[in-house]
């Protein structure tokens, strides 16, 4: 049997040292030989190559020749079916097997982002990026989930670096405009670009992939494509490197300017703006920025002309406030050379002239309630004589009209006659004949009848100051109108007799450079001297010489008294730093309390250091109360601090940080309360602040108005909330903290809550004892009247009635009105913003109280505000329950009942009817719907009250309705 097994032949095998699997060696010898056969010069072939997964070698080799092939057939920057191919390919494939390892390669990386760095590319980055957006949202069994957490951070990051840079459209339109020869082809690879960057398709698609994310918890630092803000910033950067870098040819004109026509549907059209002026003003560019703003259509470009106006008023006249005292008005070299800037632009065009005149009339945007922006808009369209002669003409109607005089803000009034008085004084110069023929107009003579005989206080005053300025120009002194006017009314008038003295000439635009720039005080330096710290090596000892009195005491008296007279130290606090036996946990440079207002700011800037930076927060409001009053420190840094504040972050996750930051303000408020409750008023209406900012402000004007009337004590101090009767259960520290502050975290509600119990009370007392009334005012039995009288505090002289109107008041309702008439969906009118506004502006008017002067005009505003927004307190409960709570505060403030009878009767019957109806409408049930039943039934009783009372007298003033 063994002869059947014989071997015909031997051969001996020499193994290899690693053996690998024959269907390993098998692909990757094909792989090799299909690479090798690759032919660059062909894009099929490249397009084939590169979904076999390539090595990086050799697809660094394929990207540059796809760079450098530049054929008619095949452009990389222009669409076809094989570019599309291997744009997807690079996005699909190559992006998630390589991304990882070639950026650190900076070729590799570069050769990459410059494929990808066209329409193609971007719209197939987004489309990807929406596609693993939405594959991550979609629930999924666990043996079906897939990894696009780590896709999605590439696609940011490559996302970023191929949109980096300000010359990225410049570049892009370099590359159509040479490699396409086709025109209409080439107008419609710019258009889809435009579309990609002006439409938000980039912003909303970034933002949601990075909600995803942050959903995943995934550690991933913002990027600036998803910021509404910075990326418009990016925006404006590359109009300004179109503008300046490209050929002033009739094509490339009109595809610049359509990219700069359709920014504005992207938003933010200030921080598009912001670069275009710096570009202009750094270059003395007018006129290259004017050869595209002139093809736009004419809405856009009064768009324009609006944003970089707001612009230049918020950069460089923003910190000017305006003071009414005897100094003359002075001429300025930033005015002048905002003038000559704006002059540049609307000199050659009649549409834009035509829209600074009607913005000079009826102000659409927040910042032209400032004295500076109307004095260089003003001197702009005074160049213009026949401008000039039509802004003044419509200016002195409309002041007089009675229609305006009875339900304008008296904001806007005093904007107008502000702008009336300098529009009149140019014309005076120019041509005097012009204003006296107006002055004598029917116009000027009936409005200064309307003006005089208007109910409002401040109306009449405003009619007298401005008849008073016209008069001084054209009549002869023995017949000029004179008023006695006393106090602040008569320095008023005089300031306004002054702004007809105000010329500001055409200045020189590269002059707004010099903004930053501040004269070098040469006075020495009066800082104190820092105390040496170095210890003496040895104590100094003083000799006394000469005769000493010495006390000689009896041994056993000494004795006797020797424990009785030693008084022992007492204990020292423990350290908590000591309890360690770690010494490099041990911190003996601990920071000092700041003593100066410049230290303060340090602090409060350094976002490194937690000990210095919670220390100065602590201590800011203490501080700047005590230096408030002591030398100009506080005042020379006021609007400094205040930003500081404002845009004060918790980075560090502080124990009380939001109260000890509303202390500050309130100090800041507090330590000079006119010129601050109007920079606040004013930063409230504008700048990138969030809700919870805003808030912020309206909280420092409300409590700060409190405490200057003297009413810090009853309002705030005393509201503090009480503890859970018996908390069987509570939450980890930090989750109860949120949860259990959420009603009592904000001081305005505890205000309101406590003012809506102390004016309800007596109501509900007289109900319960008469058996009259709602029977929603008999659920709950409160004190009697008499102890309610009790309680009330004695009066203290109120010293926010002299400035709450022109100052806190006025310049919250006037700019309201303006914010949100000039869009529909404003923030303003949310129903996060709205109560909170409704409430300041409530106790605003109860902090004034019943003898302010103005009171008549600010009720008469509140009122016609409140009446327009019932619309939108019918959808939301607690714009319900603030406008309810804002209707019982201004019946309580106003005493004199007669009076509002024969100002406000329509208005009082309005809001009885309403208010009724919500009442019935209320159906008893949650806690929420009871509270505003109490508000609503106590609306009613003080209208009903005010009705009975009056009621003949209604009857007759409804007549006419």
């Amino acid at each position: 049997m063994d002869d059947f097994l014989t071997p015909v032949s031997t051969t001996s095998l020499k193994r290899p040292t690693e053996s690998k699997p024959i269907t390993v060696i098998e692909e990757t010898a094909s792989s090799n030989k299909r690479i090798q056969d690759v032919d660059l010069e062909a894009p099929e072939a490249v397009s084939r190559a590169l979904k076999e997964q390539p090595d990086a070698d050799t697809l660094e080799n394929m990207l540059e020749s796809l760079i450098n092939y530049q054929k008619d057939d095949f452009i990389l920057v222009v669409p076809s079916p094989i570019q599309a191919q291997i744009i997807n390919t690079l996005v699909n494939t190559t992006i998630p097997d390589y991304w990882r390892t070639l950026r650190g390669s900076g070729r590799k990386k570069k050769l990459l982002l410059a494929c990808l760095r066209n329409t193609s590319g971007i719209g197939a980055i987004l489309s990807r990026l929406r596609l693993l957006t939405a594959d991550a949202r979609q629930k999924k069994a666990a043996d079906q989930t897939r990894d696009v957490v780590t896709q999605i951070e590439d696609l940011f990051d490559i996302s970023e670096q191929v949109l980096a840079g300000d010359h990225v459209s410049h570049q892009l339109w370099k590359d159509i405009s040479t490699h396409c020869l086709n025109t209409n082809l080439r107008k419609l690879i710019w258009r889809e670009y435009i579309s990609q960057v002006t439409s938000g398709k980039i912003v909303s698609a970034v933002a949601e992939a990075e909600d995803i994310l942050k959903e995943k918890q995934v550690p991933q630092m913002a990027t600036w494509l998803a910021n509404g803000t910075e990326y418009a910033t990016w925006l404006g950067l590359n109009l300004v490197n179109l503008m300046k870098e490209n050929i002033a040819a009739e094509e490339s004109v009109s595809s610049m300017t359509e990219i700069c026509s359709k920014s504005l549907n992207l938003g933010y059209l200030d921080h598009i703006v912001r670069p275009i002026v710096a570009w202009v003003i750094e270059n003395d560019s007018v006129d290259s920025f004017k050869r595209y703003l002139f093809k736009m259509k004419a809405f856009e470009q009064r768009k324009y002309l609006g944003a970089i106006t707001t612009f230049i008023a918020d950069e460089y006249l923003g910190s000017i406030i305006d003071v009414k005292d005897h100094v003359p008005i002075a001429t300025s070299t930033i005015i002048s050379s905002a003038a000559a800037l704006v002059h540049s632009l609307v000199k050659d065009n009649e549409v834009l002239k035509d829209y600074l005149v009607a913005e000079l009339v009826r102000p659409k945007t927040l910042v032209l309630d400032s004295l500076a922006a109307r004095r260089y808009l003003i001197a702009a369209v005074a160049v213009d004589e026949e401008k000039l002669h039509n802004l003044f003409e419509k200016c002195i109607r409309l002041f007089g009209d009675s229609f305006y005089i009875k339900h304008t803000p008296i904001l806007q009034q005093e904007v107008l006659g502000q702008t009336l008085v300098i529009a009149g004084g140019y014309v005076h110069r120019s041509q005097p004949m012009f204003l006296t023929m107006m002055a004598k107009s029917s116009y000027h003579v009936q409005g200064m009848s309307n003006r005089i005989g208007a109910t409002s206080q401040r109306a009449r005053f405003l009619g007298i100051a401005v008849g008073t300025a016209i008069s001084k120009m054209v009549d002869k002194p023995e017949l000029q109108l004179n008023f006695d006017l006393e106090g602040d009314e008569s320095i008023e008038a005089e300031w306004f007799q002054r702004l007809t003295e105000v010329k500001d000439m055409i200045g020189i635009i590269k002059d707004l450079r010099l903004r930053d720039q501040r004269p070098i005080d040469a006075r020495p330096s009066q800082k104190p001297a820092k105390a040496s710290t170095k210890a003496s090596p040895r104590p100094a000892i003083t000799e006394i010489k000469g005769p000493r009195i010495v006390e000689i005491l009896d041994d056993d008296d000494e004795d006797e008294d020797e424990d009785d007279d030693l008084v022992p130290y007492g204990k020292p606090d423990s350290d908590p730093e000591d309890e360690t036996d770690d010494p490099t946990m041990i911190n003996r440079n601990k920071p000092t309390a700041p003593v100066y207002i410049r230290d303060l700011l340090k602090g409060l800037r350094d976002s490194e250091d937690y000990d210095r930076h919670a220390l100065a927060l602590s201590t800011a409001a203490p501080l700047i109360r005590r230096k408030a009053n002591f030398g100009s420190e506080v005042t020379d840094h006021i609007e400094e601090l205040a930003s500081v504040l404002l845009n004060l972050n918790d980075n560090f996750d502080i124990p009380e940080f939001n109260e000890q930051r509303q202390q500050a303000l309130i100090a800041i408020l507090l330590a000079k309360p006119a010129p601050m409750a109007q920079y606040f008023a004013r930063s409230f209406f504008s700048g990138d602040y969030s809700l919870a900012q805003r808030i912020a402000m309206l909280t420092t004007l409300g409590i700060g108005a409190r405490e200057l009337a003297g009413l810090k004590d009853a309002s705030t101090e005393a509201l503090v909330p009480p503890k859970p009767a018996f908390p069987s259960e509570q939450l980890p520290p930090h989750l109860h903290k949120l949860y259990a502050s959420q009603s009592s975290s904000n001081p305005v509600s505890r205000i309101t809550s406590n003012l809506t119990q102390h004016l309800l009370s007596p109501l509900a007392a007289e109900a319960a004892d008469t058996l009259t009334g709602p029977n929603i005012l008999k659920v709950r039995t409160f004190s009697s009247r008499m102890e309610v009288e009790k309680r009330r505090s004695k009066p203290i002289p109120n010293a926010l009635a002299q400035i709450v109107a022109d100052n806190f008041f006025f310049p919250l309702t006037g700019r309201w009105w303006i914010a949100t008439r000039s869009s529909k969906d404003s923030v303003y009118t949310s129903q996060h913003l709205l109560p909170q506004f409704l409430h300041t502006l409530a106790l605003l008017l109860n902090a004034a109280g019943p003898n302010t002067l103005a009171l008549p005009q600010m009720t008469r505003e509140f009122w016609e505000l409140l009446l327009s927004i019932r619309g939108m307190a019918s959808n939301d409960k607690g714009v319900l329950s603030a406008l309810l709570f804002a209707f019982l505060m201004l019946l309580e403030a106003n005493e004199d009942k007669e009076r509002l009878v024969n100002e406000q009767g329509k208005e009082l019957l309005e809001t009885q009817e309403w208010v009724r109806m919500v009442f019935s409408n209320l159906g008893a049930g949650s806690e929420e719907d009871e509270k505003i039943r109490v508000l609503a039934a106590g609306v009613v009783v003080r209208c009903q009250e005010v009705v009975d009372k009056y009621q003949r007298r209604l009857a007759g003033s409804m007549m006419d309705y």
